[in-house]
């Protein structure tokens, strides 16, 4: 979090602190008596969410909890309920349709724990940012609250843990292949993806009258059935792709591997919903069928989604001090004066899973949505002049990355960007530009900062620099954080980054626009340690790079195998799933799984930290380069 992000988040919360407790009424309702001031008997769907309930459409609850409003339904938010209690998921009664369970906005494993599998010591998501508010693995524990609160109604799970667990997957923390989530939960129905579209789809046929596991076309979703009957029809009538079934790709063996790495394959190729097939996996005597993706957002619904009547605060019951001591949701200031921008990456970096839960393709709000949003952030009277970030997960793609996609999507079989980009790539940050200007020229608004991910490479494959030369005139203040992960060229192809030459061509260009403008500002590389790929040798190839550039990282990544990534996949199997031998099987992969290999990778990179000079000179001793001790450690 920034200074500016810190202090913001000071002067958001006395501000809140002068708010009259009847303010609740203008959110969703999180109890009997909130209900009873509507003068409601019941809900029609409880949300139970595993973060604390802020009304902002950053988050999950909120978002679909004010879209299914917005079509008639009553709903009710249970946040971070006490999951050793069932009383805590009646508090606000029977729902009629139904519970929608999520673990929060992120996988409750990583959100639990870190890359070293240690407790974390905060939760910017929960009340005060106090640890301990979610349990692992929250969907299962929650899905079994519910059922225990009220026999027969129906259980639906979706978000993030939903999303990237939704087949067999490979679970860090257990080190071992878990089935899909919807069976290890006992869930009715799971929703993946960006659930706009099928959770109003699935409430008009619940409010219909459809049994919840009757629900079997909705996109976006994946349900479960033991008849072989069911599975047969769907055979006949529909393109259907059978994935290795759980039992092949669970055991501990090289052959379950390669199958775990051929469902990964197939799992990927079938991400874009206008040209994806529905997915069958089968487990012990139950089939998991996966429908396609659901339809990306237009723009008029992604501007309609973004424009409800969000209150854009925590709600007050947070306004009191936590067990800590402190007020509110930490994770509310990275983005109360942030814009989304867009949805989307086809960047498709391996370690990243926004693959699997938002597709390829891009989508993007309109300009007028987002002048609209900035205009009224610009009124608040905590705002200080600052937008913090106009982005999605890569902030300047607001295009697809060629016009097939509109008709076709995605390609199955080729990347857009990474290592070797596709020729038929359009790369143009005109409309990017527009926008932000407009968004300058908007009164009381003093700097725009883009702090979500911008793609260096896709910058240098711009031959117009208006927008670099934007970038760092209006967009950034002293240093820009940019991505280029690794040095080595075999380890940025496992990755799908671009090579290092171009980050180097960026460096470059980015040092030239400066110097044109004036301005003494800085780079700021991120890289990851231990990524599938990387022994020491590679660690060792990124030190003395970064000894010879004169930048050592302050912070580096661990590597963390998390459900969903290709990464992961190259974690699990030590394999390359897009690399193969001779005989058709996958290529072997060395991948640093033990603790210590781990930091000794690690302190490498950051070879100038007193503390790892004693790893450091273990690890040159172990690759064999004692005569780099001298030439790594030397001041």
């Amino acid at each position: 979090m920034s200074r500016q992000q810190k202090k913001d988040q000071t002067n958001t919360a006395e501000l809140f602190k002068k708010a009259k407790s009847s303010d609740r009424k203008l959110f969703l309702p999180v109890s009997l008596s909130d209900m009873k001031e509507r003068g409601w008997n019941e809900c029609d769907f409880v949300f139970v969410s595993g973060d604390a309930y802020v009304d902002h459409p950053s988050f999950a609850a909120a978002l679909l909890g004010r879209l299914l409003e917005s079509h008639g339904y009553k709903v009710g938010i249970i946040a971070q309920p006490d999951w050793k209690n069932a009383d805590s998921f009646r508090v606000l009664g029977k729902p009629r349709l139904a519970f929608l369970v999520s673990a929060g906005a992120m996988d409750s494993m990583v959100s639990n724990y870190t890359a070293n599998n240690k407790p974390r010591s905060s939760d910017a998501y929960a009340h005060g940012g106090e640890a301990g508010h979610r349990p692992d693995r929250a969907l299962i524990t929650y899905v079994a609250k519910c059922r225990e609160a009220y026999k027969g109604v129906p259980v639906l799970i979706g978000g993030i843990e939903a999303s990237l667990r939704r087949t067999a997957h490979y679970d860090y923390w257990s080190n071992k292949v878990r089935r899909s989530i919807l069976l290890d939960s006992k869930a009715d129905l799971l929703m993946y993806g960006m659930g706009e579209h099928s959770i109003i789809e699935i409430a008009d046929l619940l409010n219909a009258g459809v049994p919840a596991r009757e629900i079997r076309n909705v996109r976006g979703t994946c349900w479960f059935t033991g008849k072989q009957k069911d599975i047969d029809e769907l055979n006949e009538n529909e393109k259907t792709v059978f994935l290795p079934t759980f039992e092949e790709v669970s055991k501990d063996t090289s052959e379950s591997k390669q199958k775990f790495a051929e469902s990964f394959i197939l799992q990927e190729q079938n991400t874009d919903a206008l040209n994806a097939y529905t997915l069958i996996e089968q487990s012990d005597s139950r089939f998991v069928v996966q429908n396609p993706p659901a339809l990306p957002l237009e723009t008029e619904e992604f501007d309609a989604v973004m424009e409800l009547p969000y209150q854009r605060r925590w709600h007050p019951m947070y306004d009191k001090p936590a067990a800590n001591g402190k007020t509110g949701v930490p994770a509310l200031a990275e983005v109360l004066f942030s814009l989304v921008s867009v949805r989307g990456c086809f960047g498709a970096c391996s370690f990243c899973a926004i693959t699997f839960h938002q597709g390829r393709r891009i989508q993007a709000r309109s300009h007028e949505s987002l002048v609209k949003e900035a205009t009224m952030l610009s009124q608040r009277p905590d705002f200080k002049g600052y937008i913090h970030d106009v982005g999605g997960p890569t902030a300047d793609f607001r295009q697809p990355s060629c016009k097939k996609q509109l008709k076709s999507g995605v390609c199955k079989n080729r990347q857009c960007l990474g290592t070797d980009p596709c020729p038929n790539l359009e790369v143009d940050h005109t409309d990017f530009v527009e926008l932000l200007r407009k968004l300058r020229a908007i009164p009381g608004i003093k700097k725009i900062f883009i702090r979500s991910g911008l793609r260096f490479d896709y910058m240098v494959m711009d031959k117009d620099k208006t927008f670099l030369e934007e970038l760092c005139k209006h967009h950034i203040s002293g240093q820009l954080k940019v991505a280029p992960e690794n040095v080595s060229d075999k380890m940025l192809g496992l990755m799908r980054k671009s090579n290092h030459a171009t980050y180097e061509k960026f460096e470059k260009e980015y040092a030239e626009m400066n110097k044109k403008l004036g301005l003494k500002q800085f780079l700021v590389p991120y890289y990851i340690a231990s990524h599938p790929g990387a022994g020491l040798d590679e660690a060792i190839e990124t030190a003395l790079h970064l000894k010879k550039t004169g930048f050592v990282p302050d912070q580096i990544q661990d590597f963390y195998p998390t459900p969903g990534s290709l990464s992961t996949c190259q974690y699990y199997t030590e394999l390359d799933p897009y690399s193969k031998n001779a005989d058709g099987t996958f290529k072997e992969i060395h991948v640093a799984k033990g603790g210590h290999e781990r930091r000794l990778q690690r302190a490498i990179v950051q070879f100038n930290k007193p503390e790892n000079r004693p790893l450091v000179i273990e690890a040159l001793n172990k690759a064999g380069k004692p005569e780099l001790i001298g030439k790594l450690l030397k001041k």
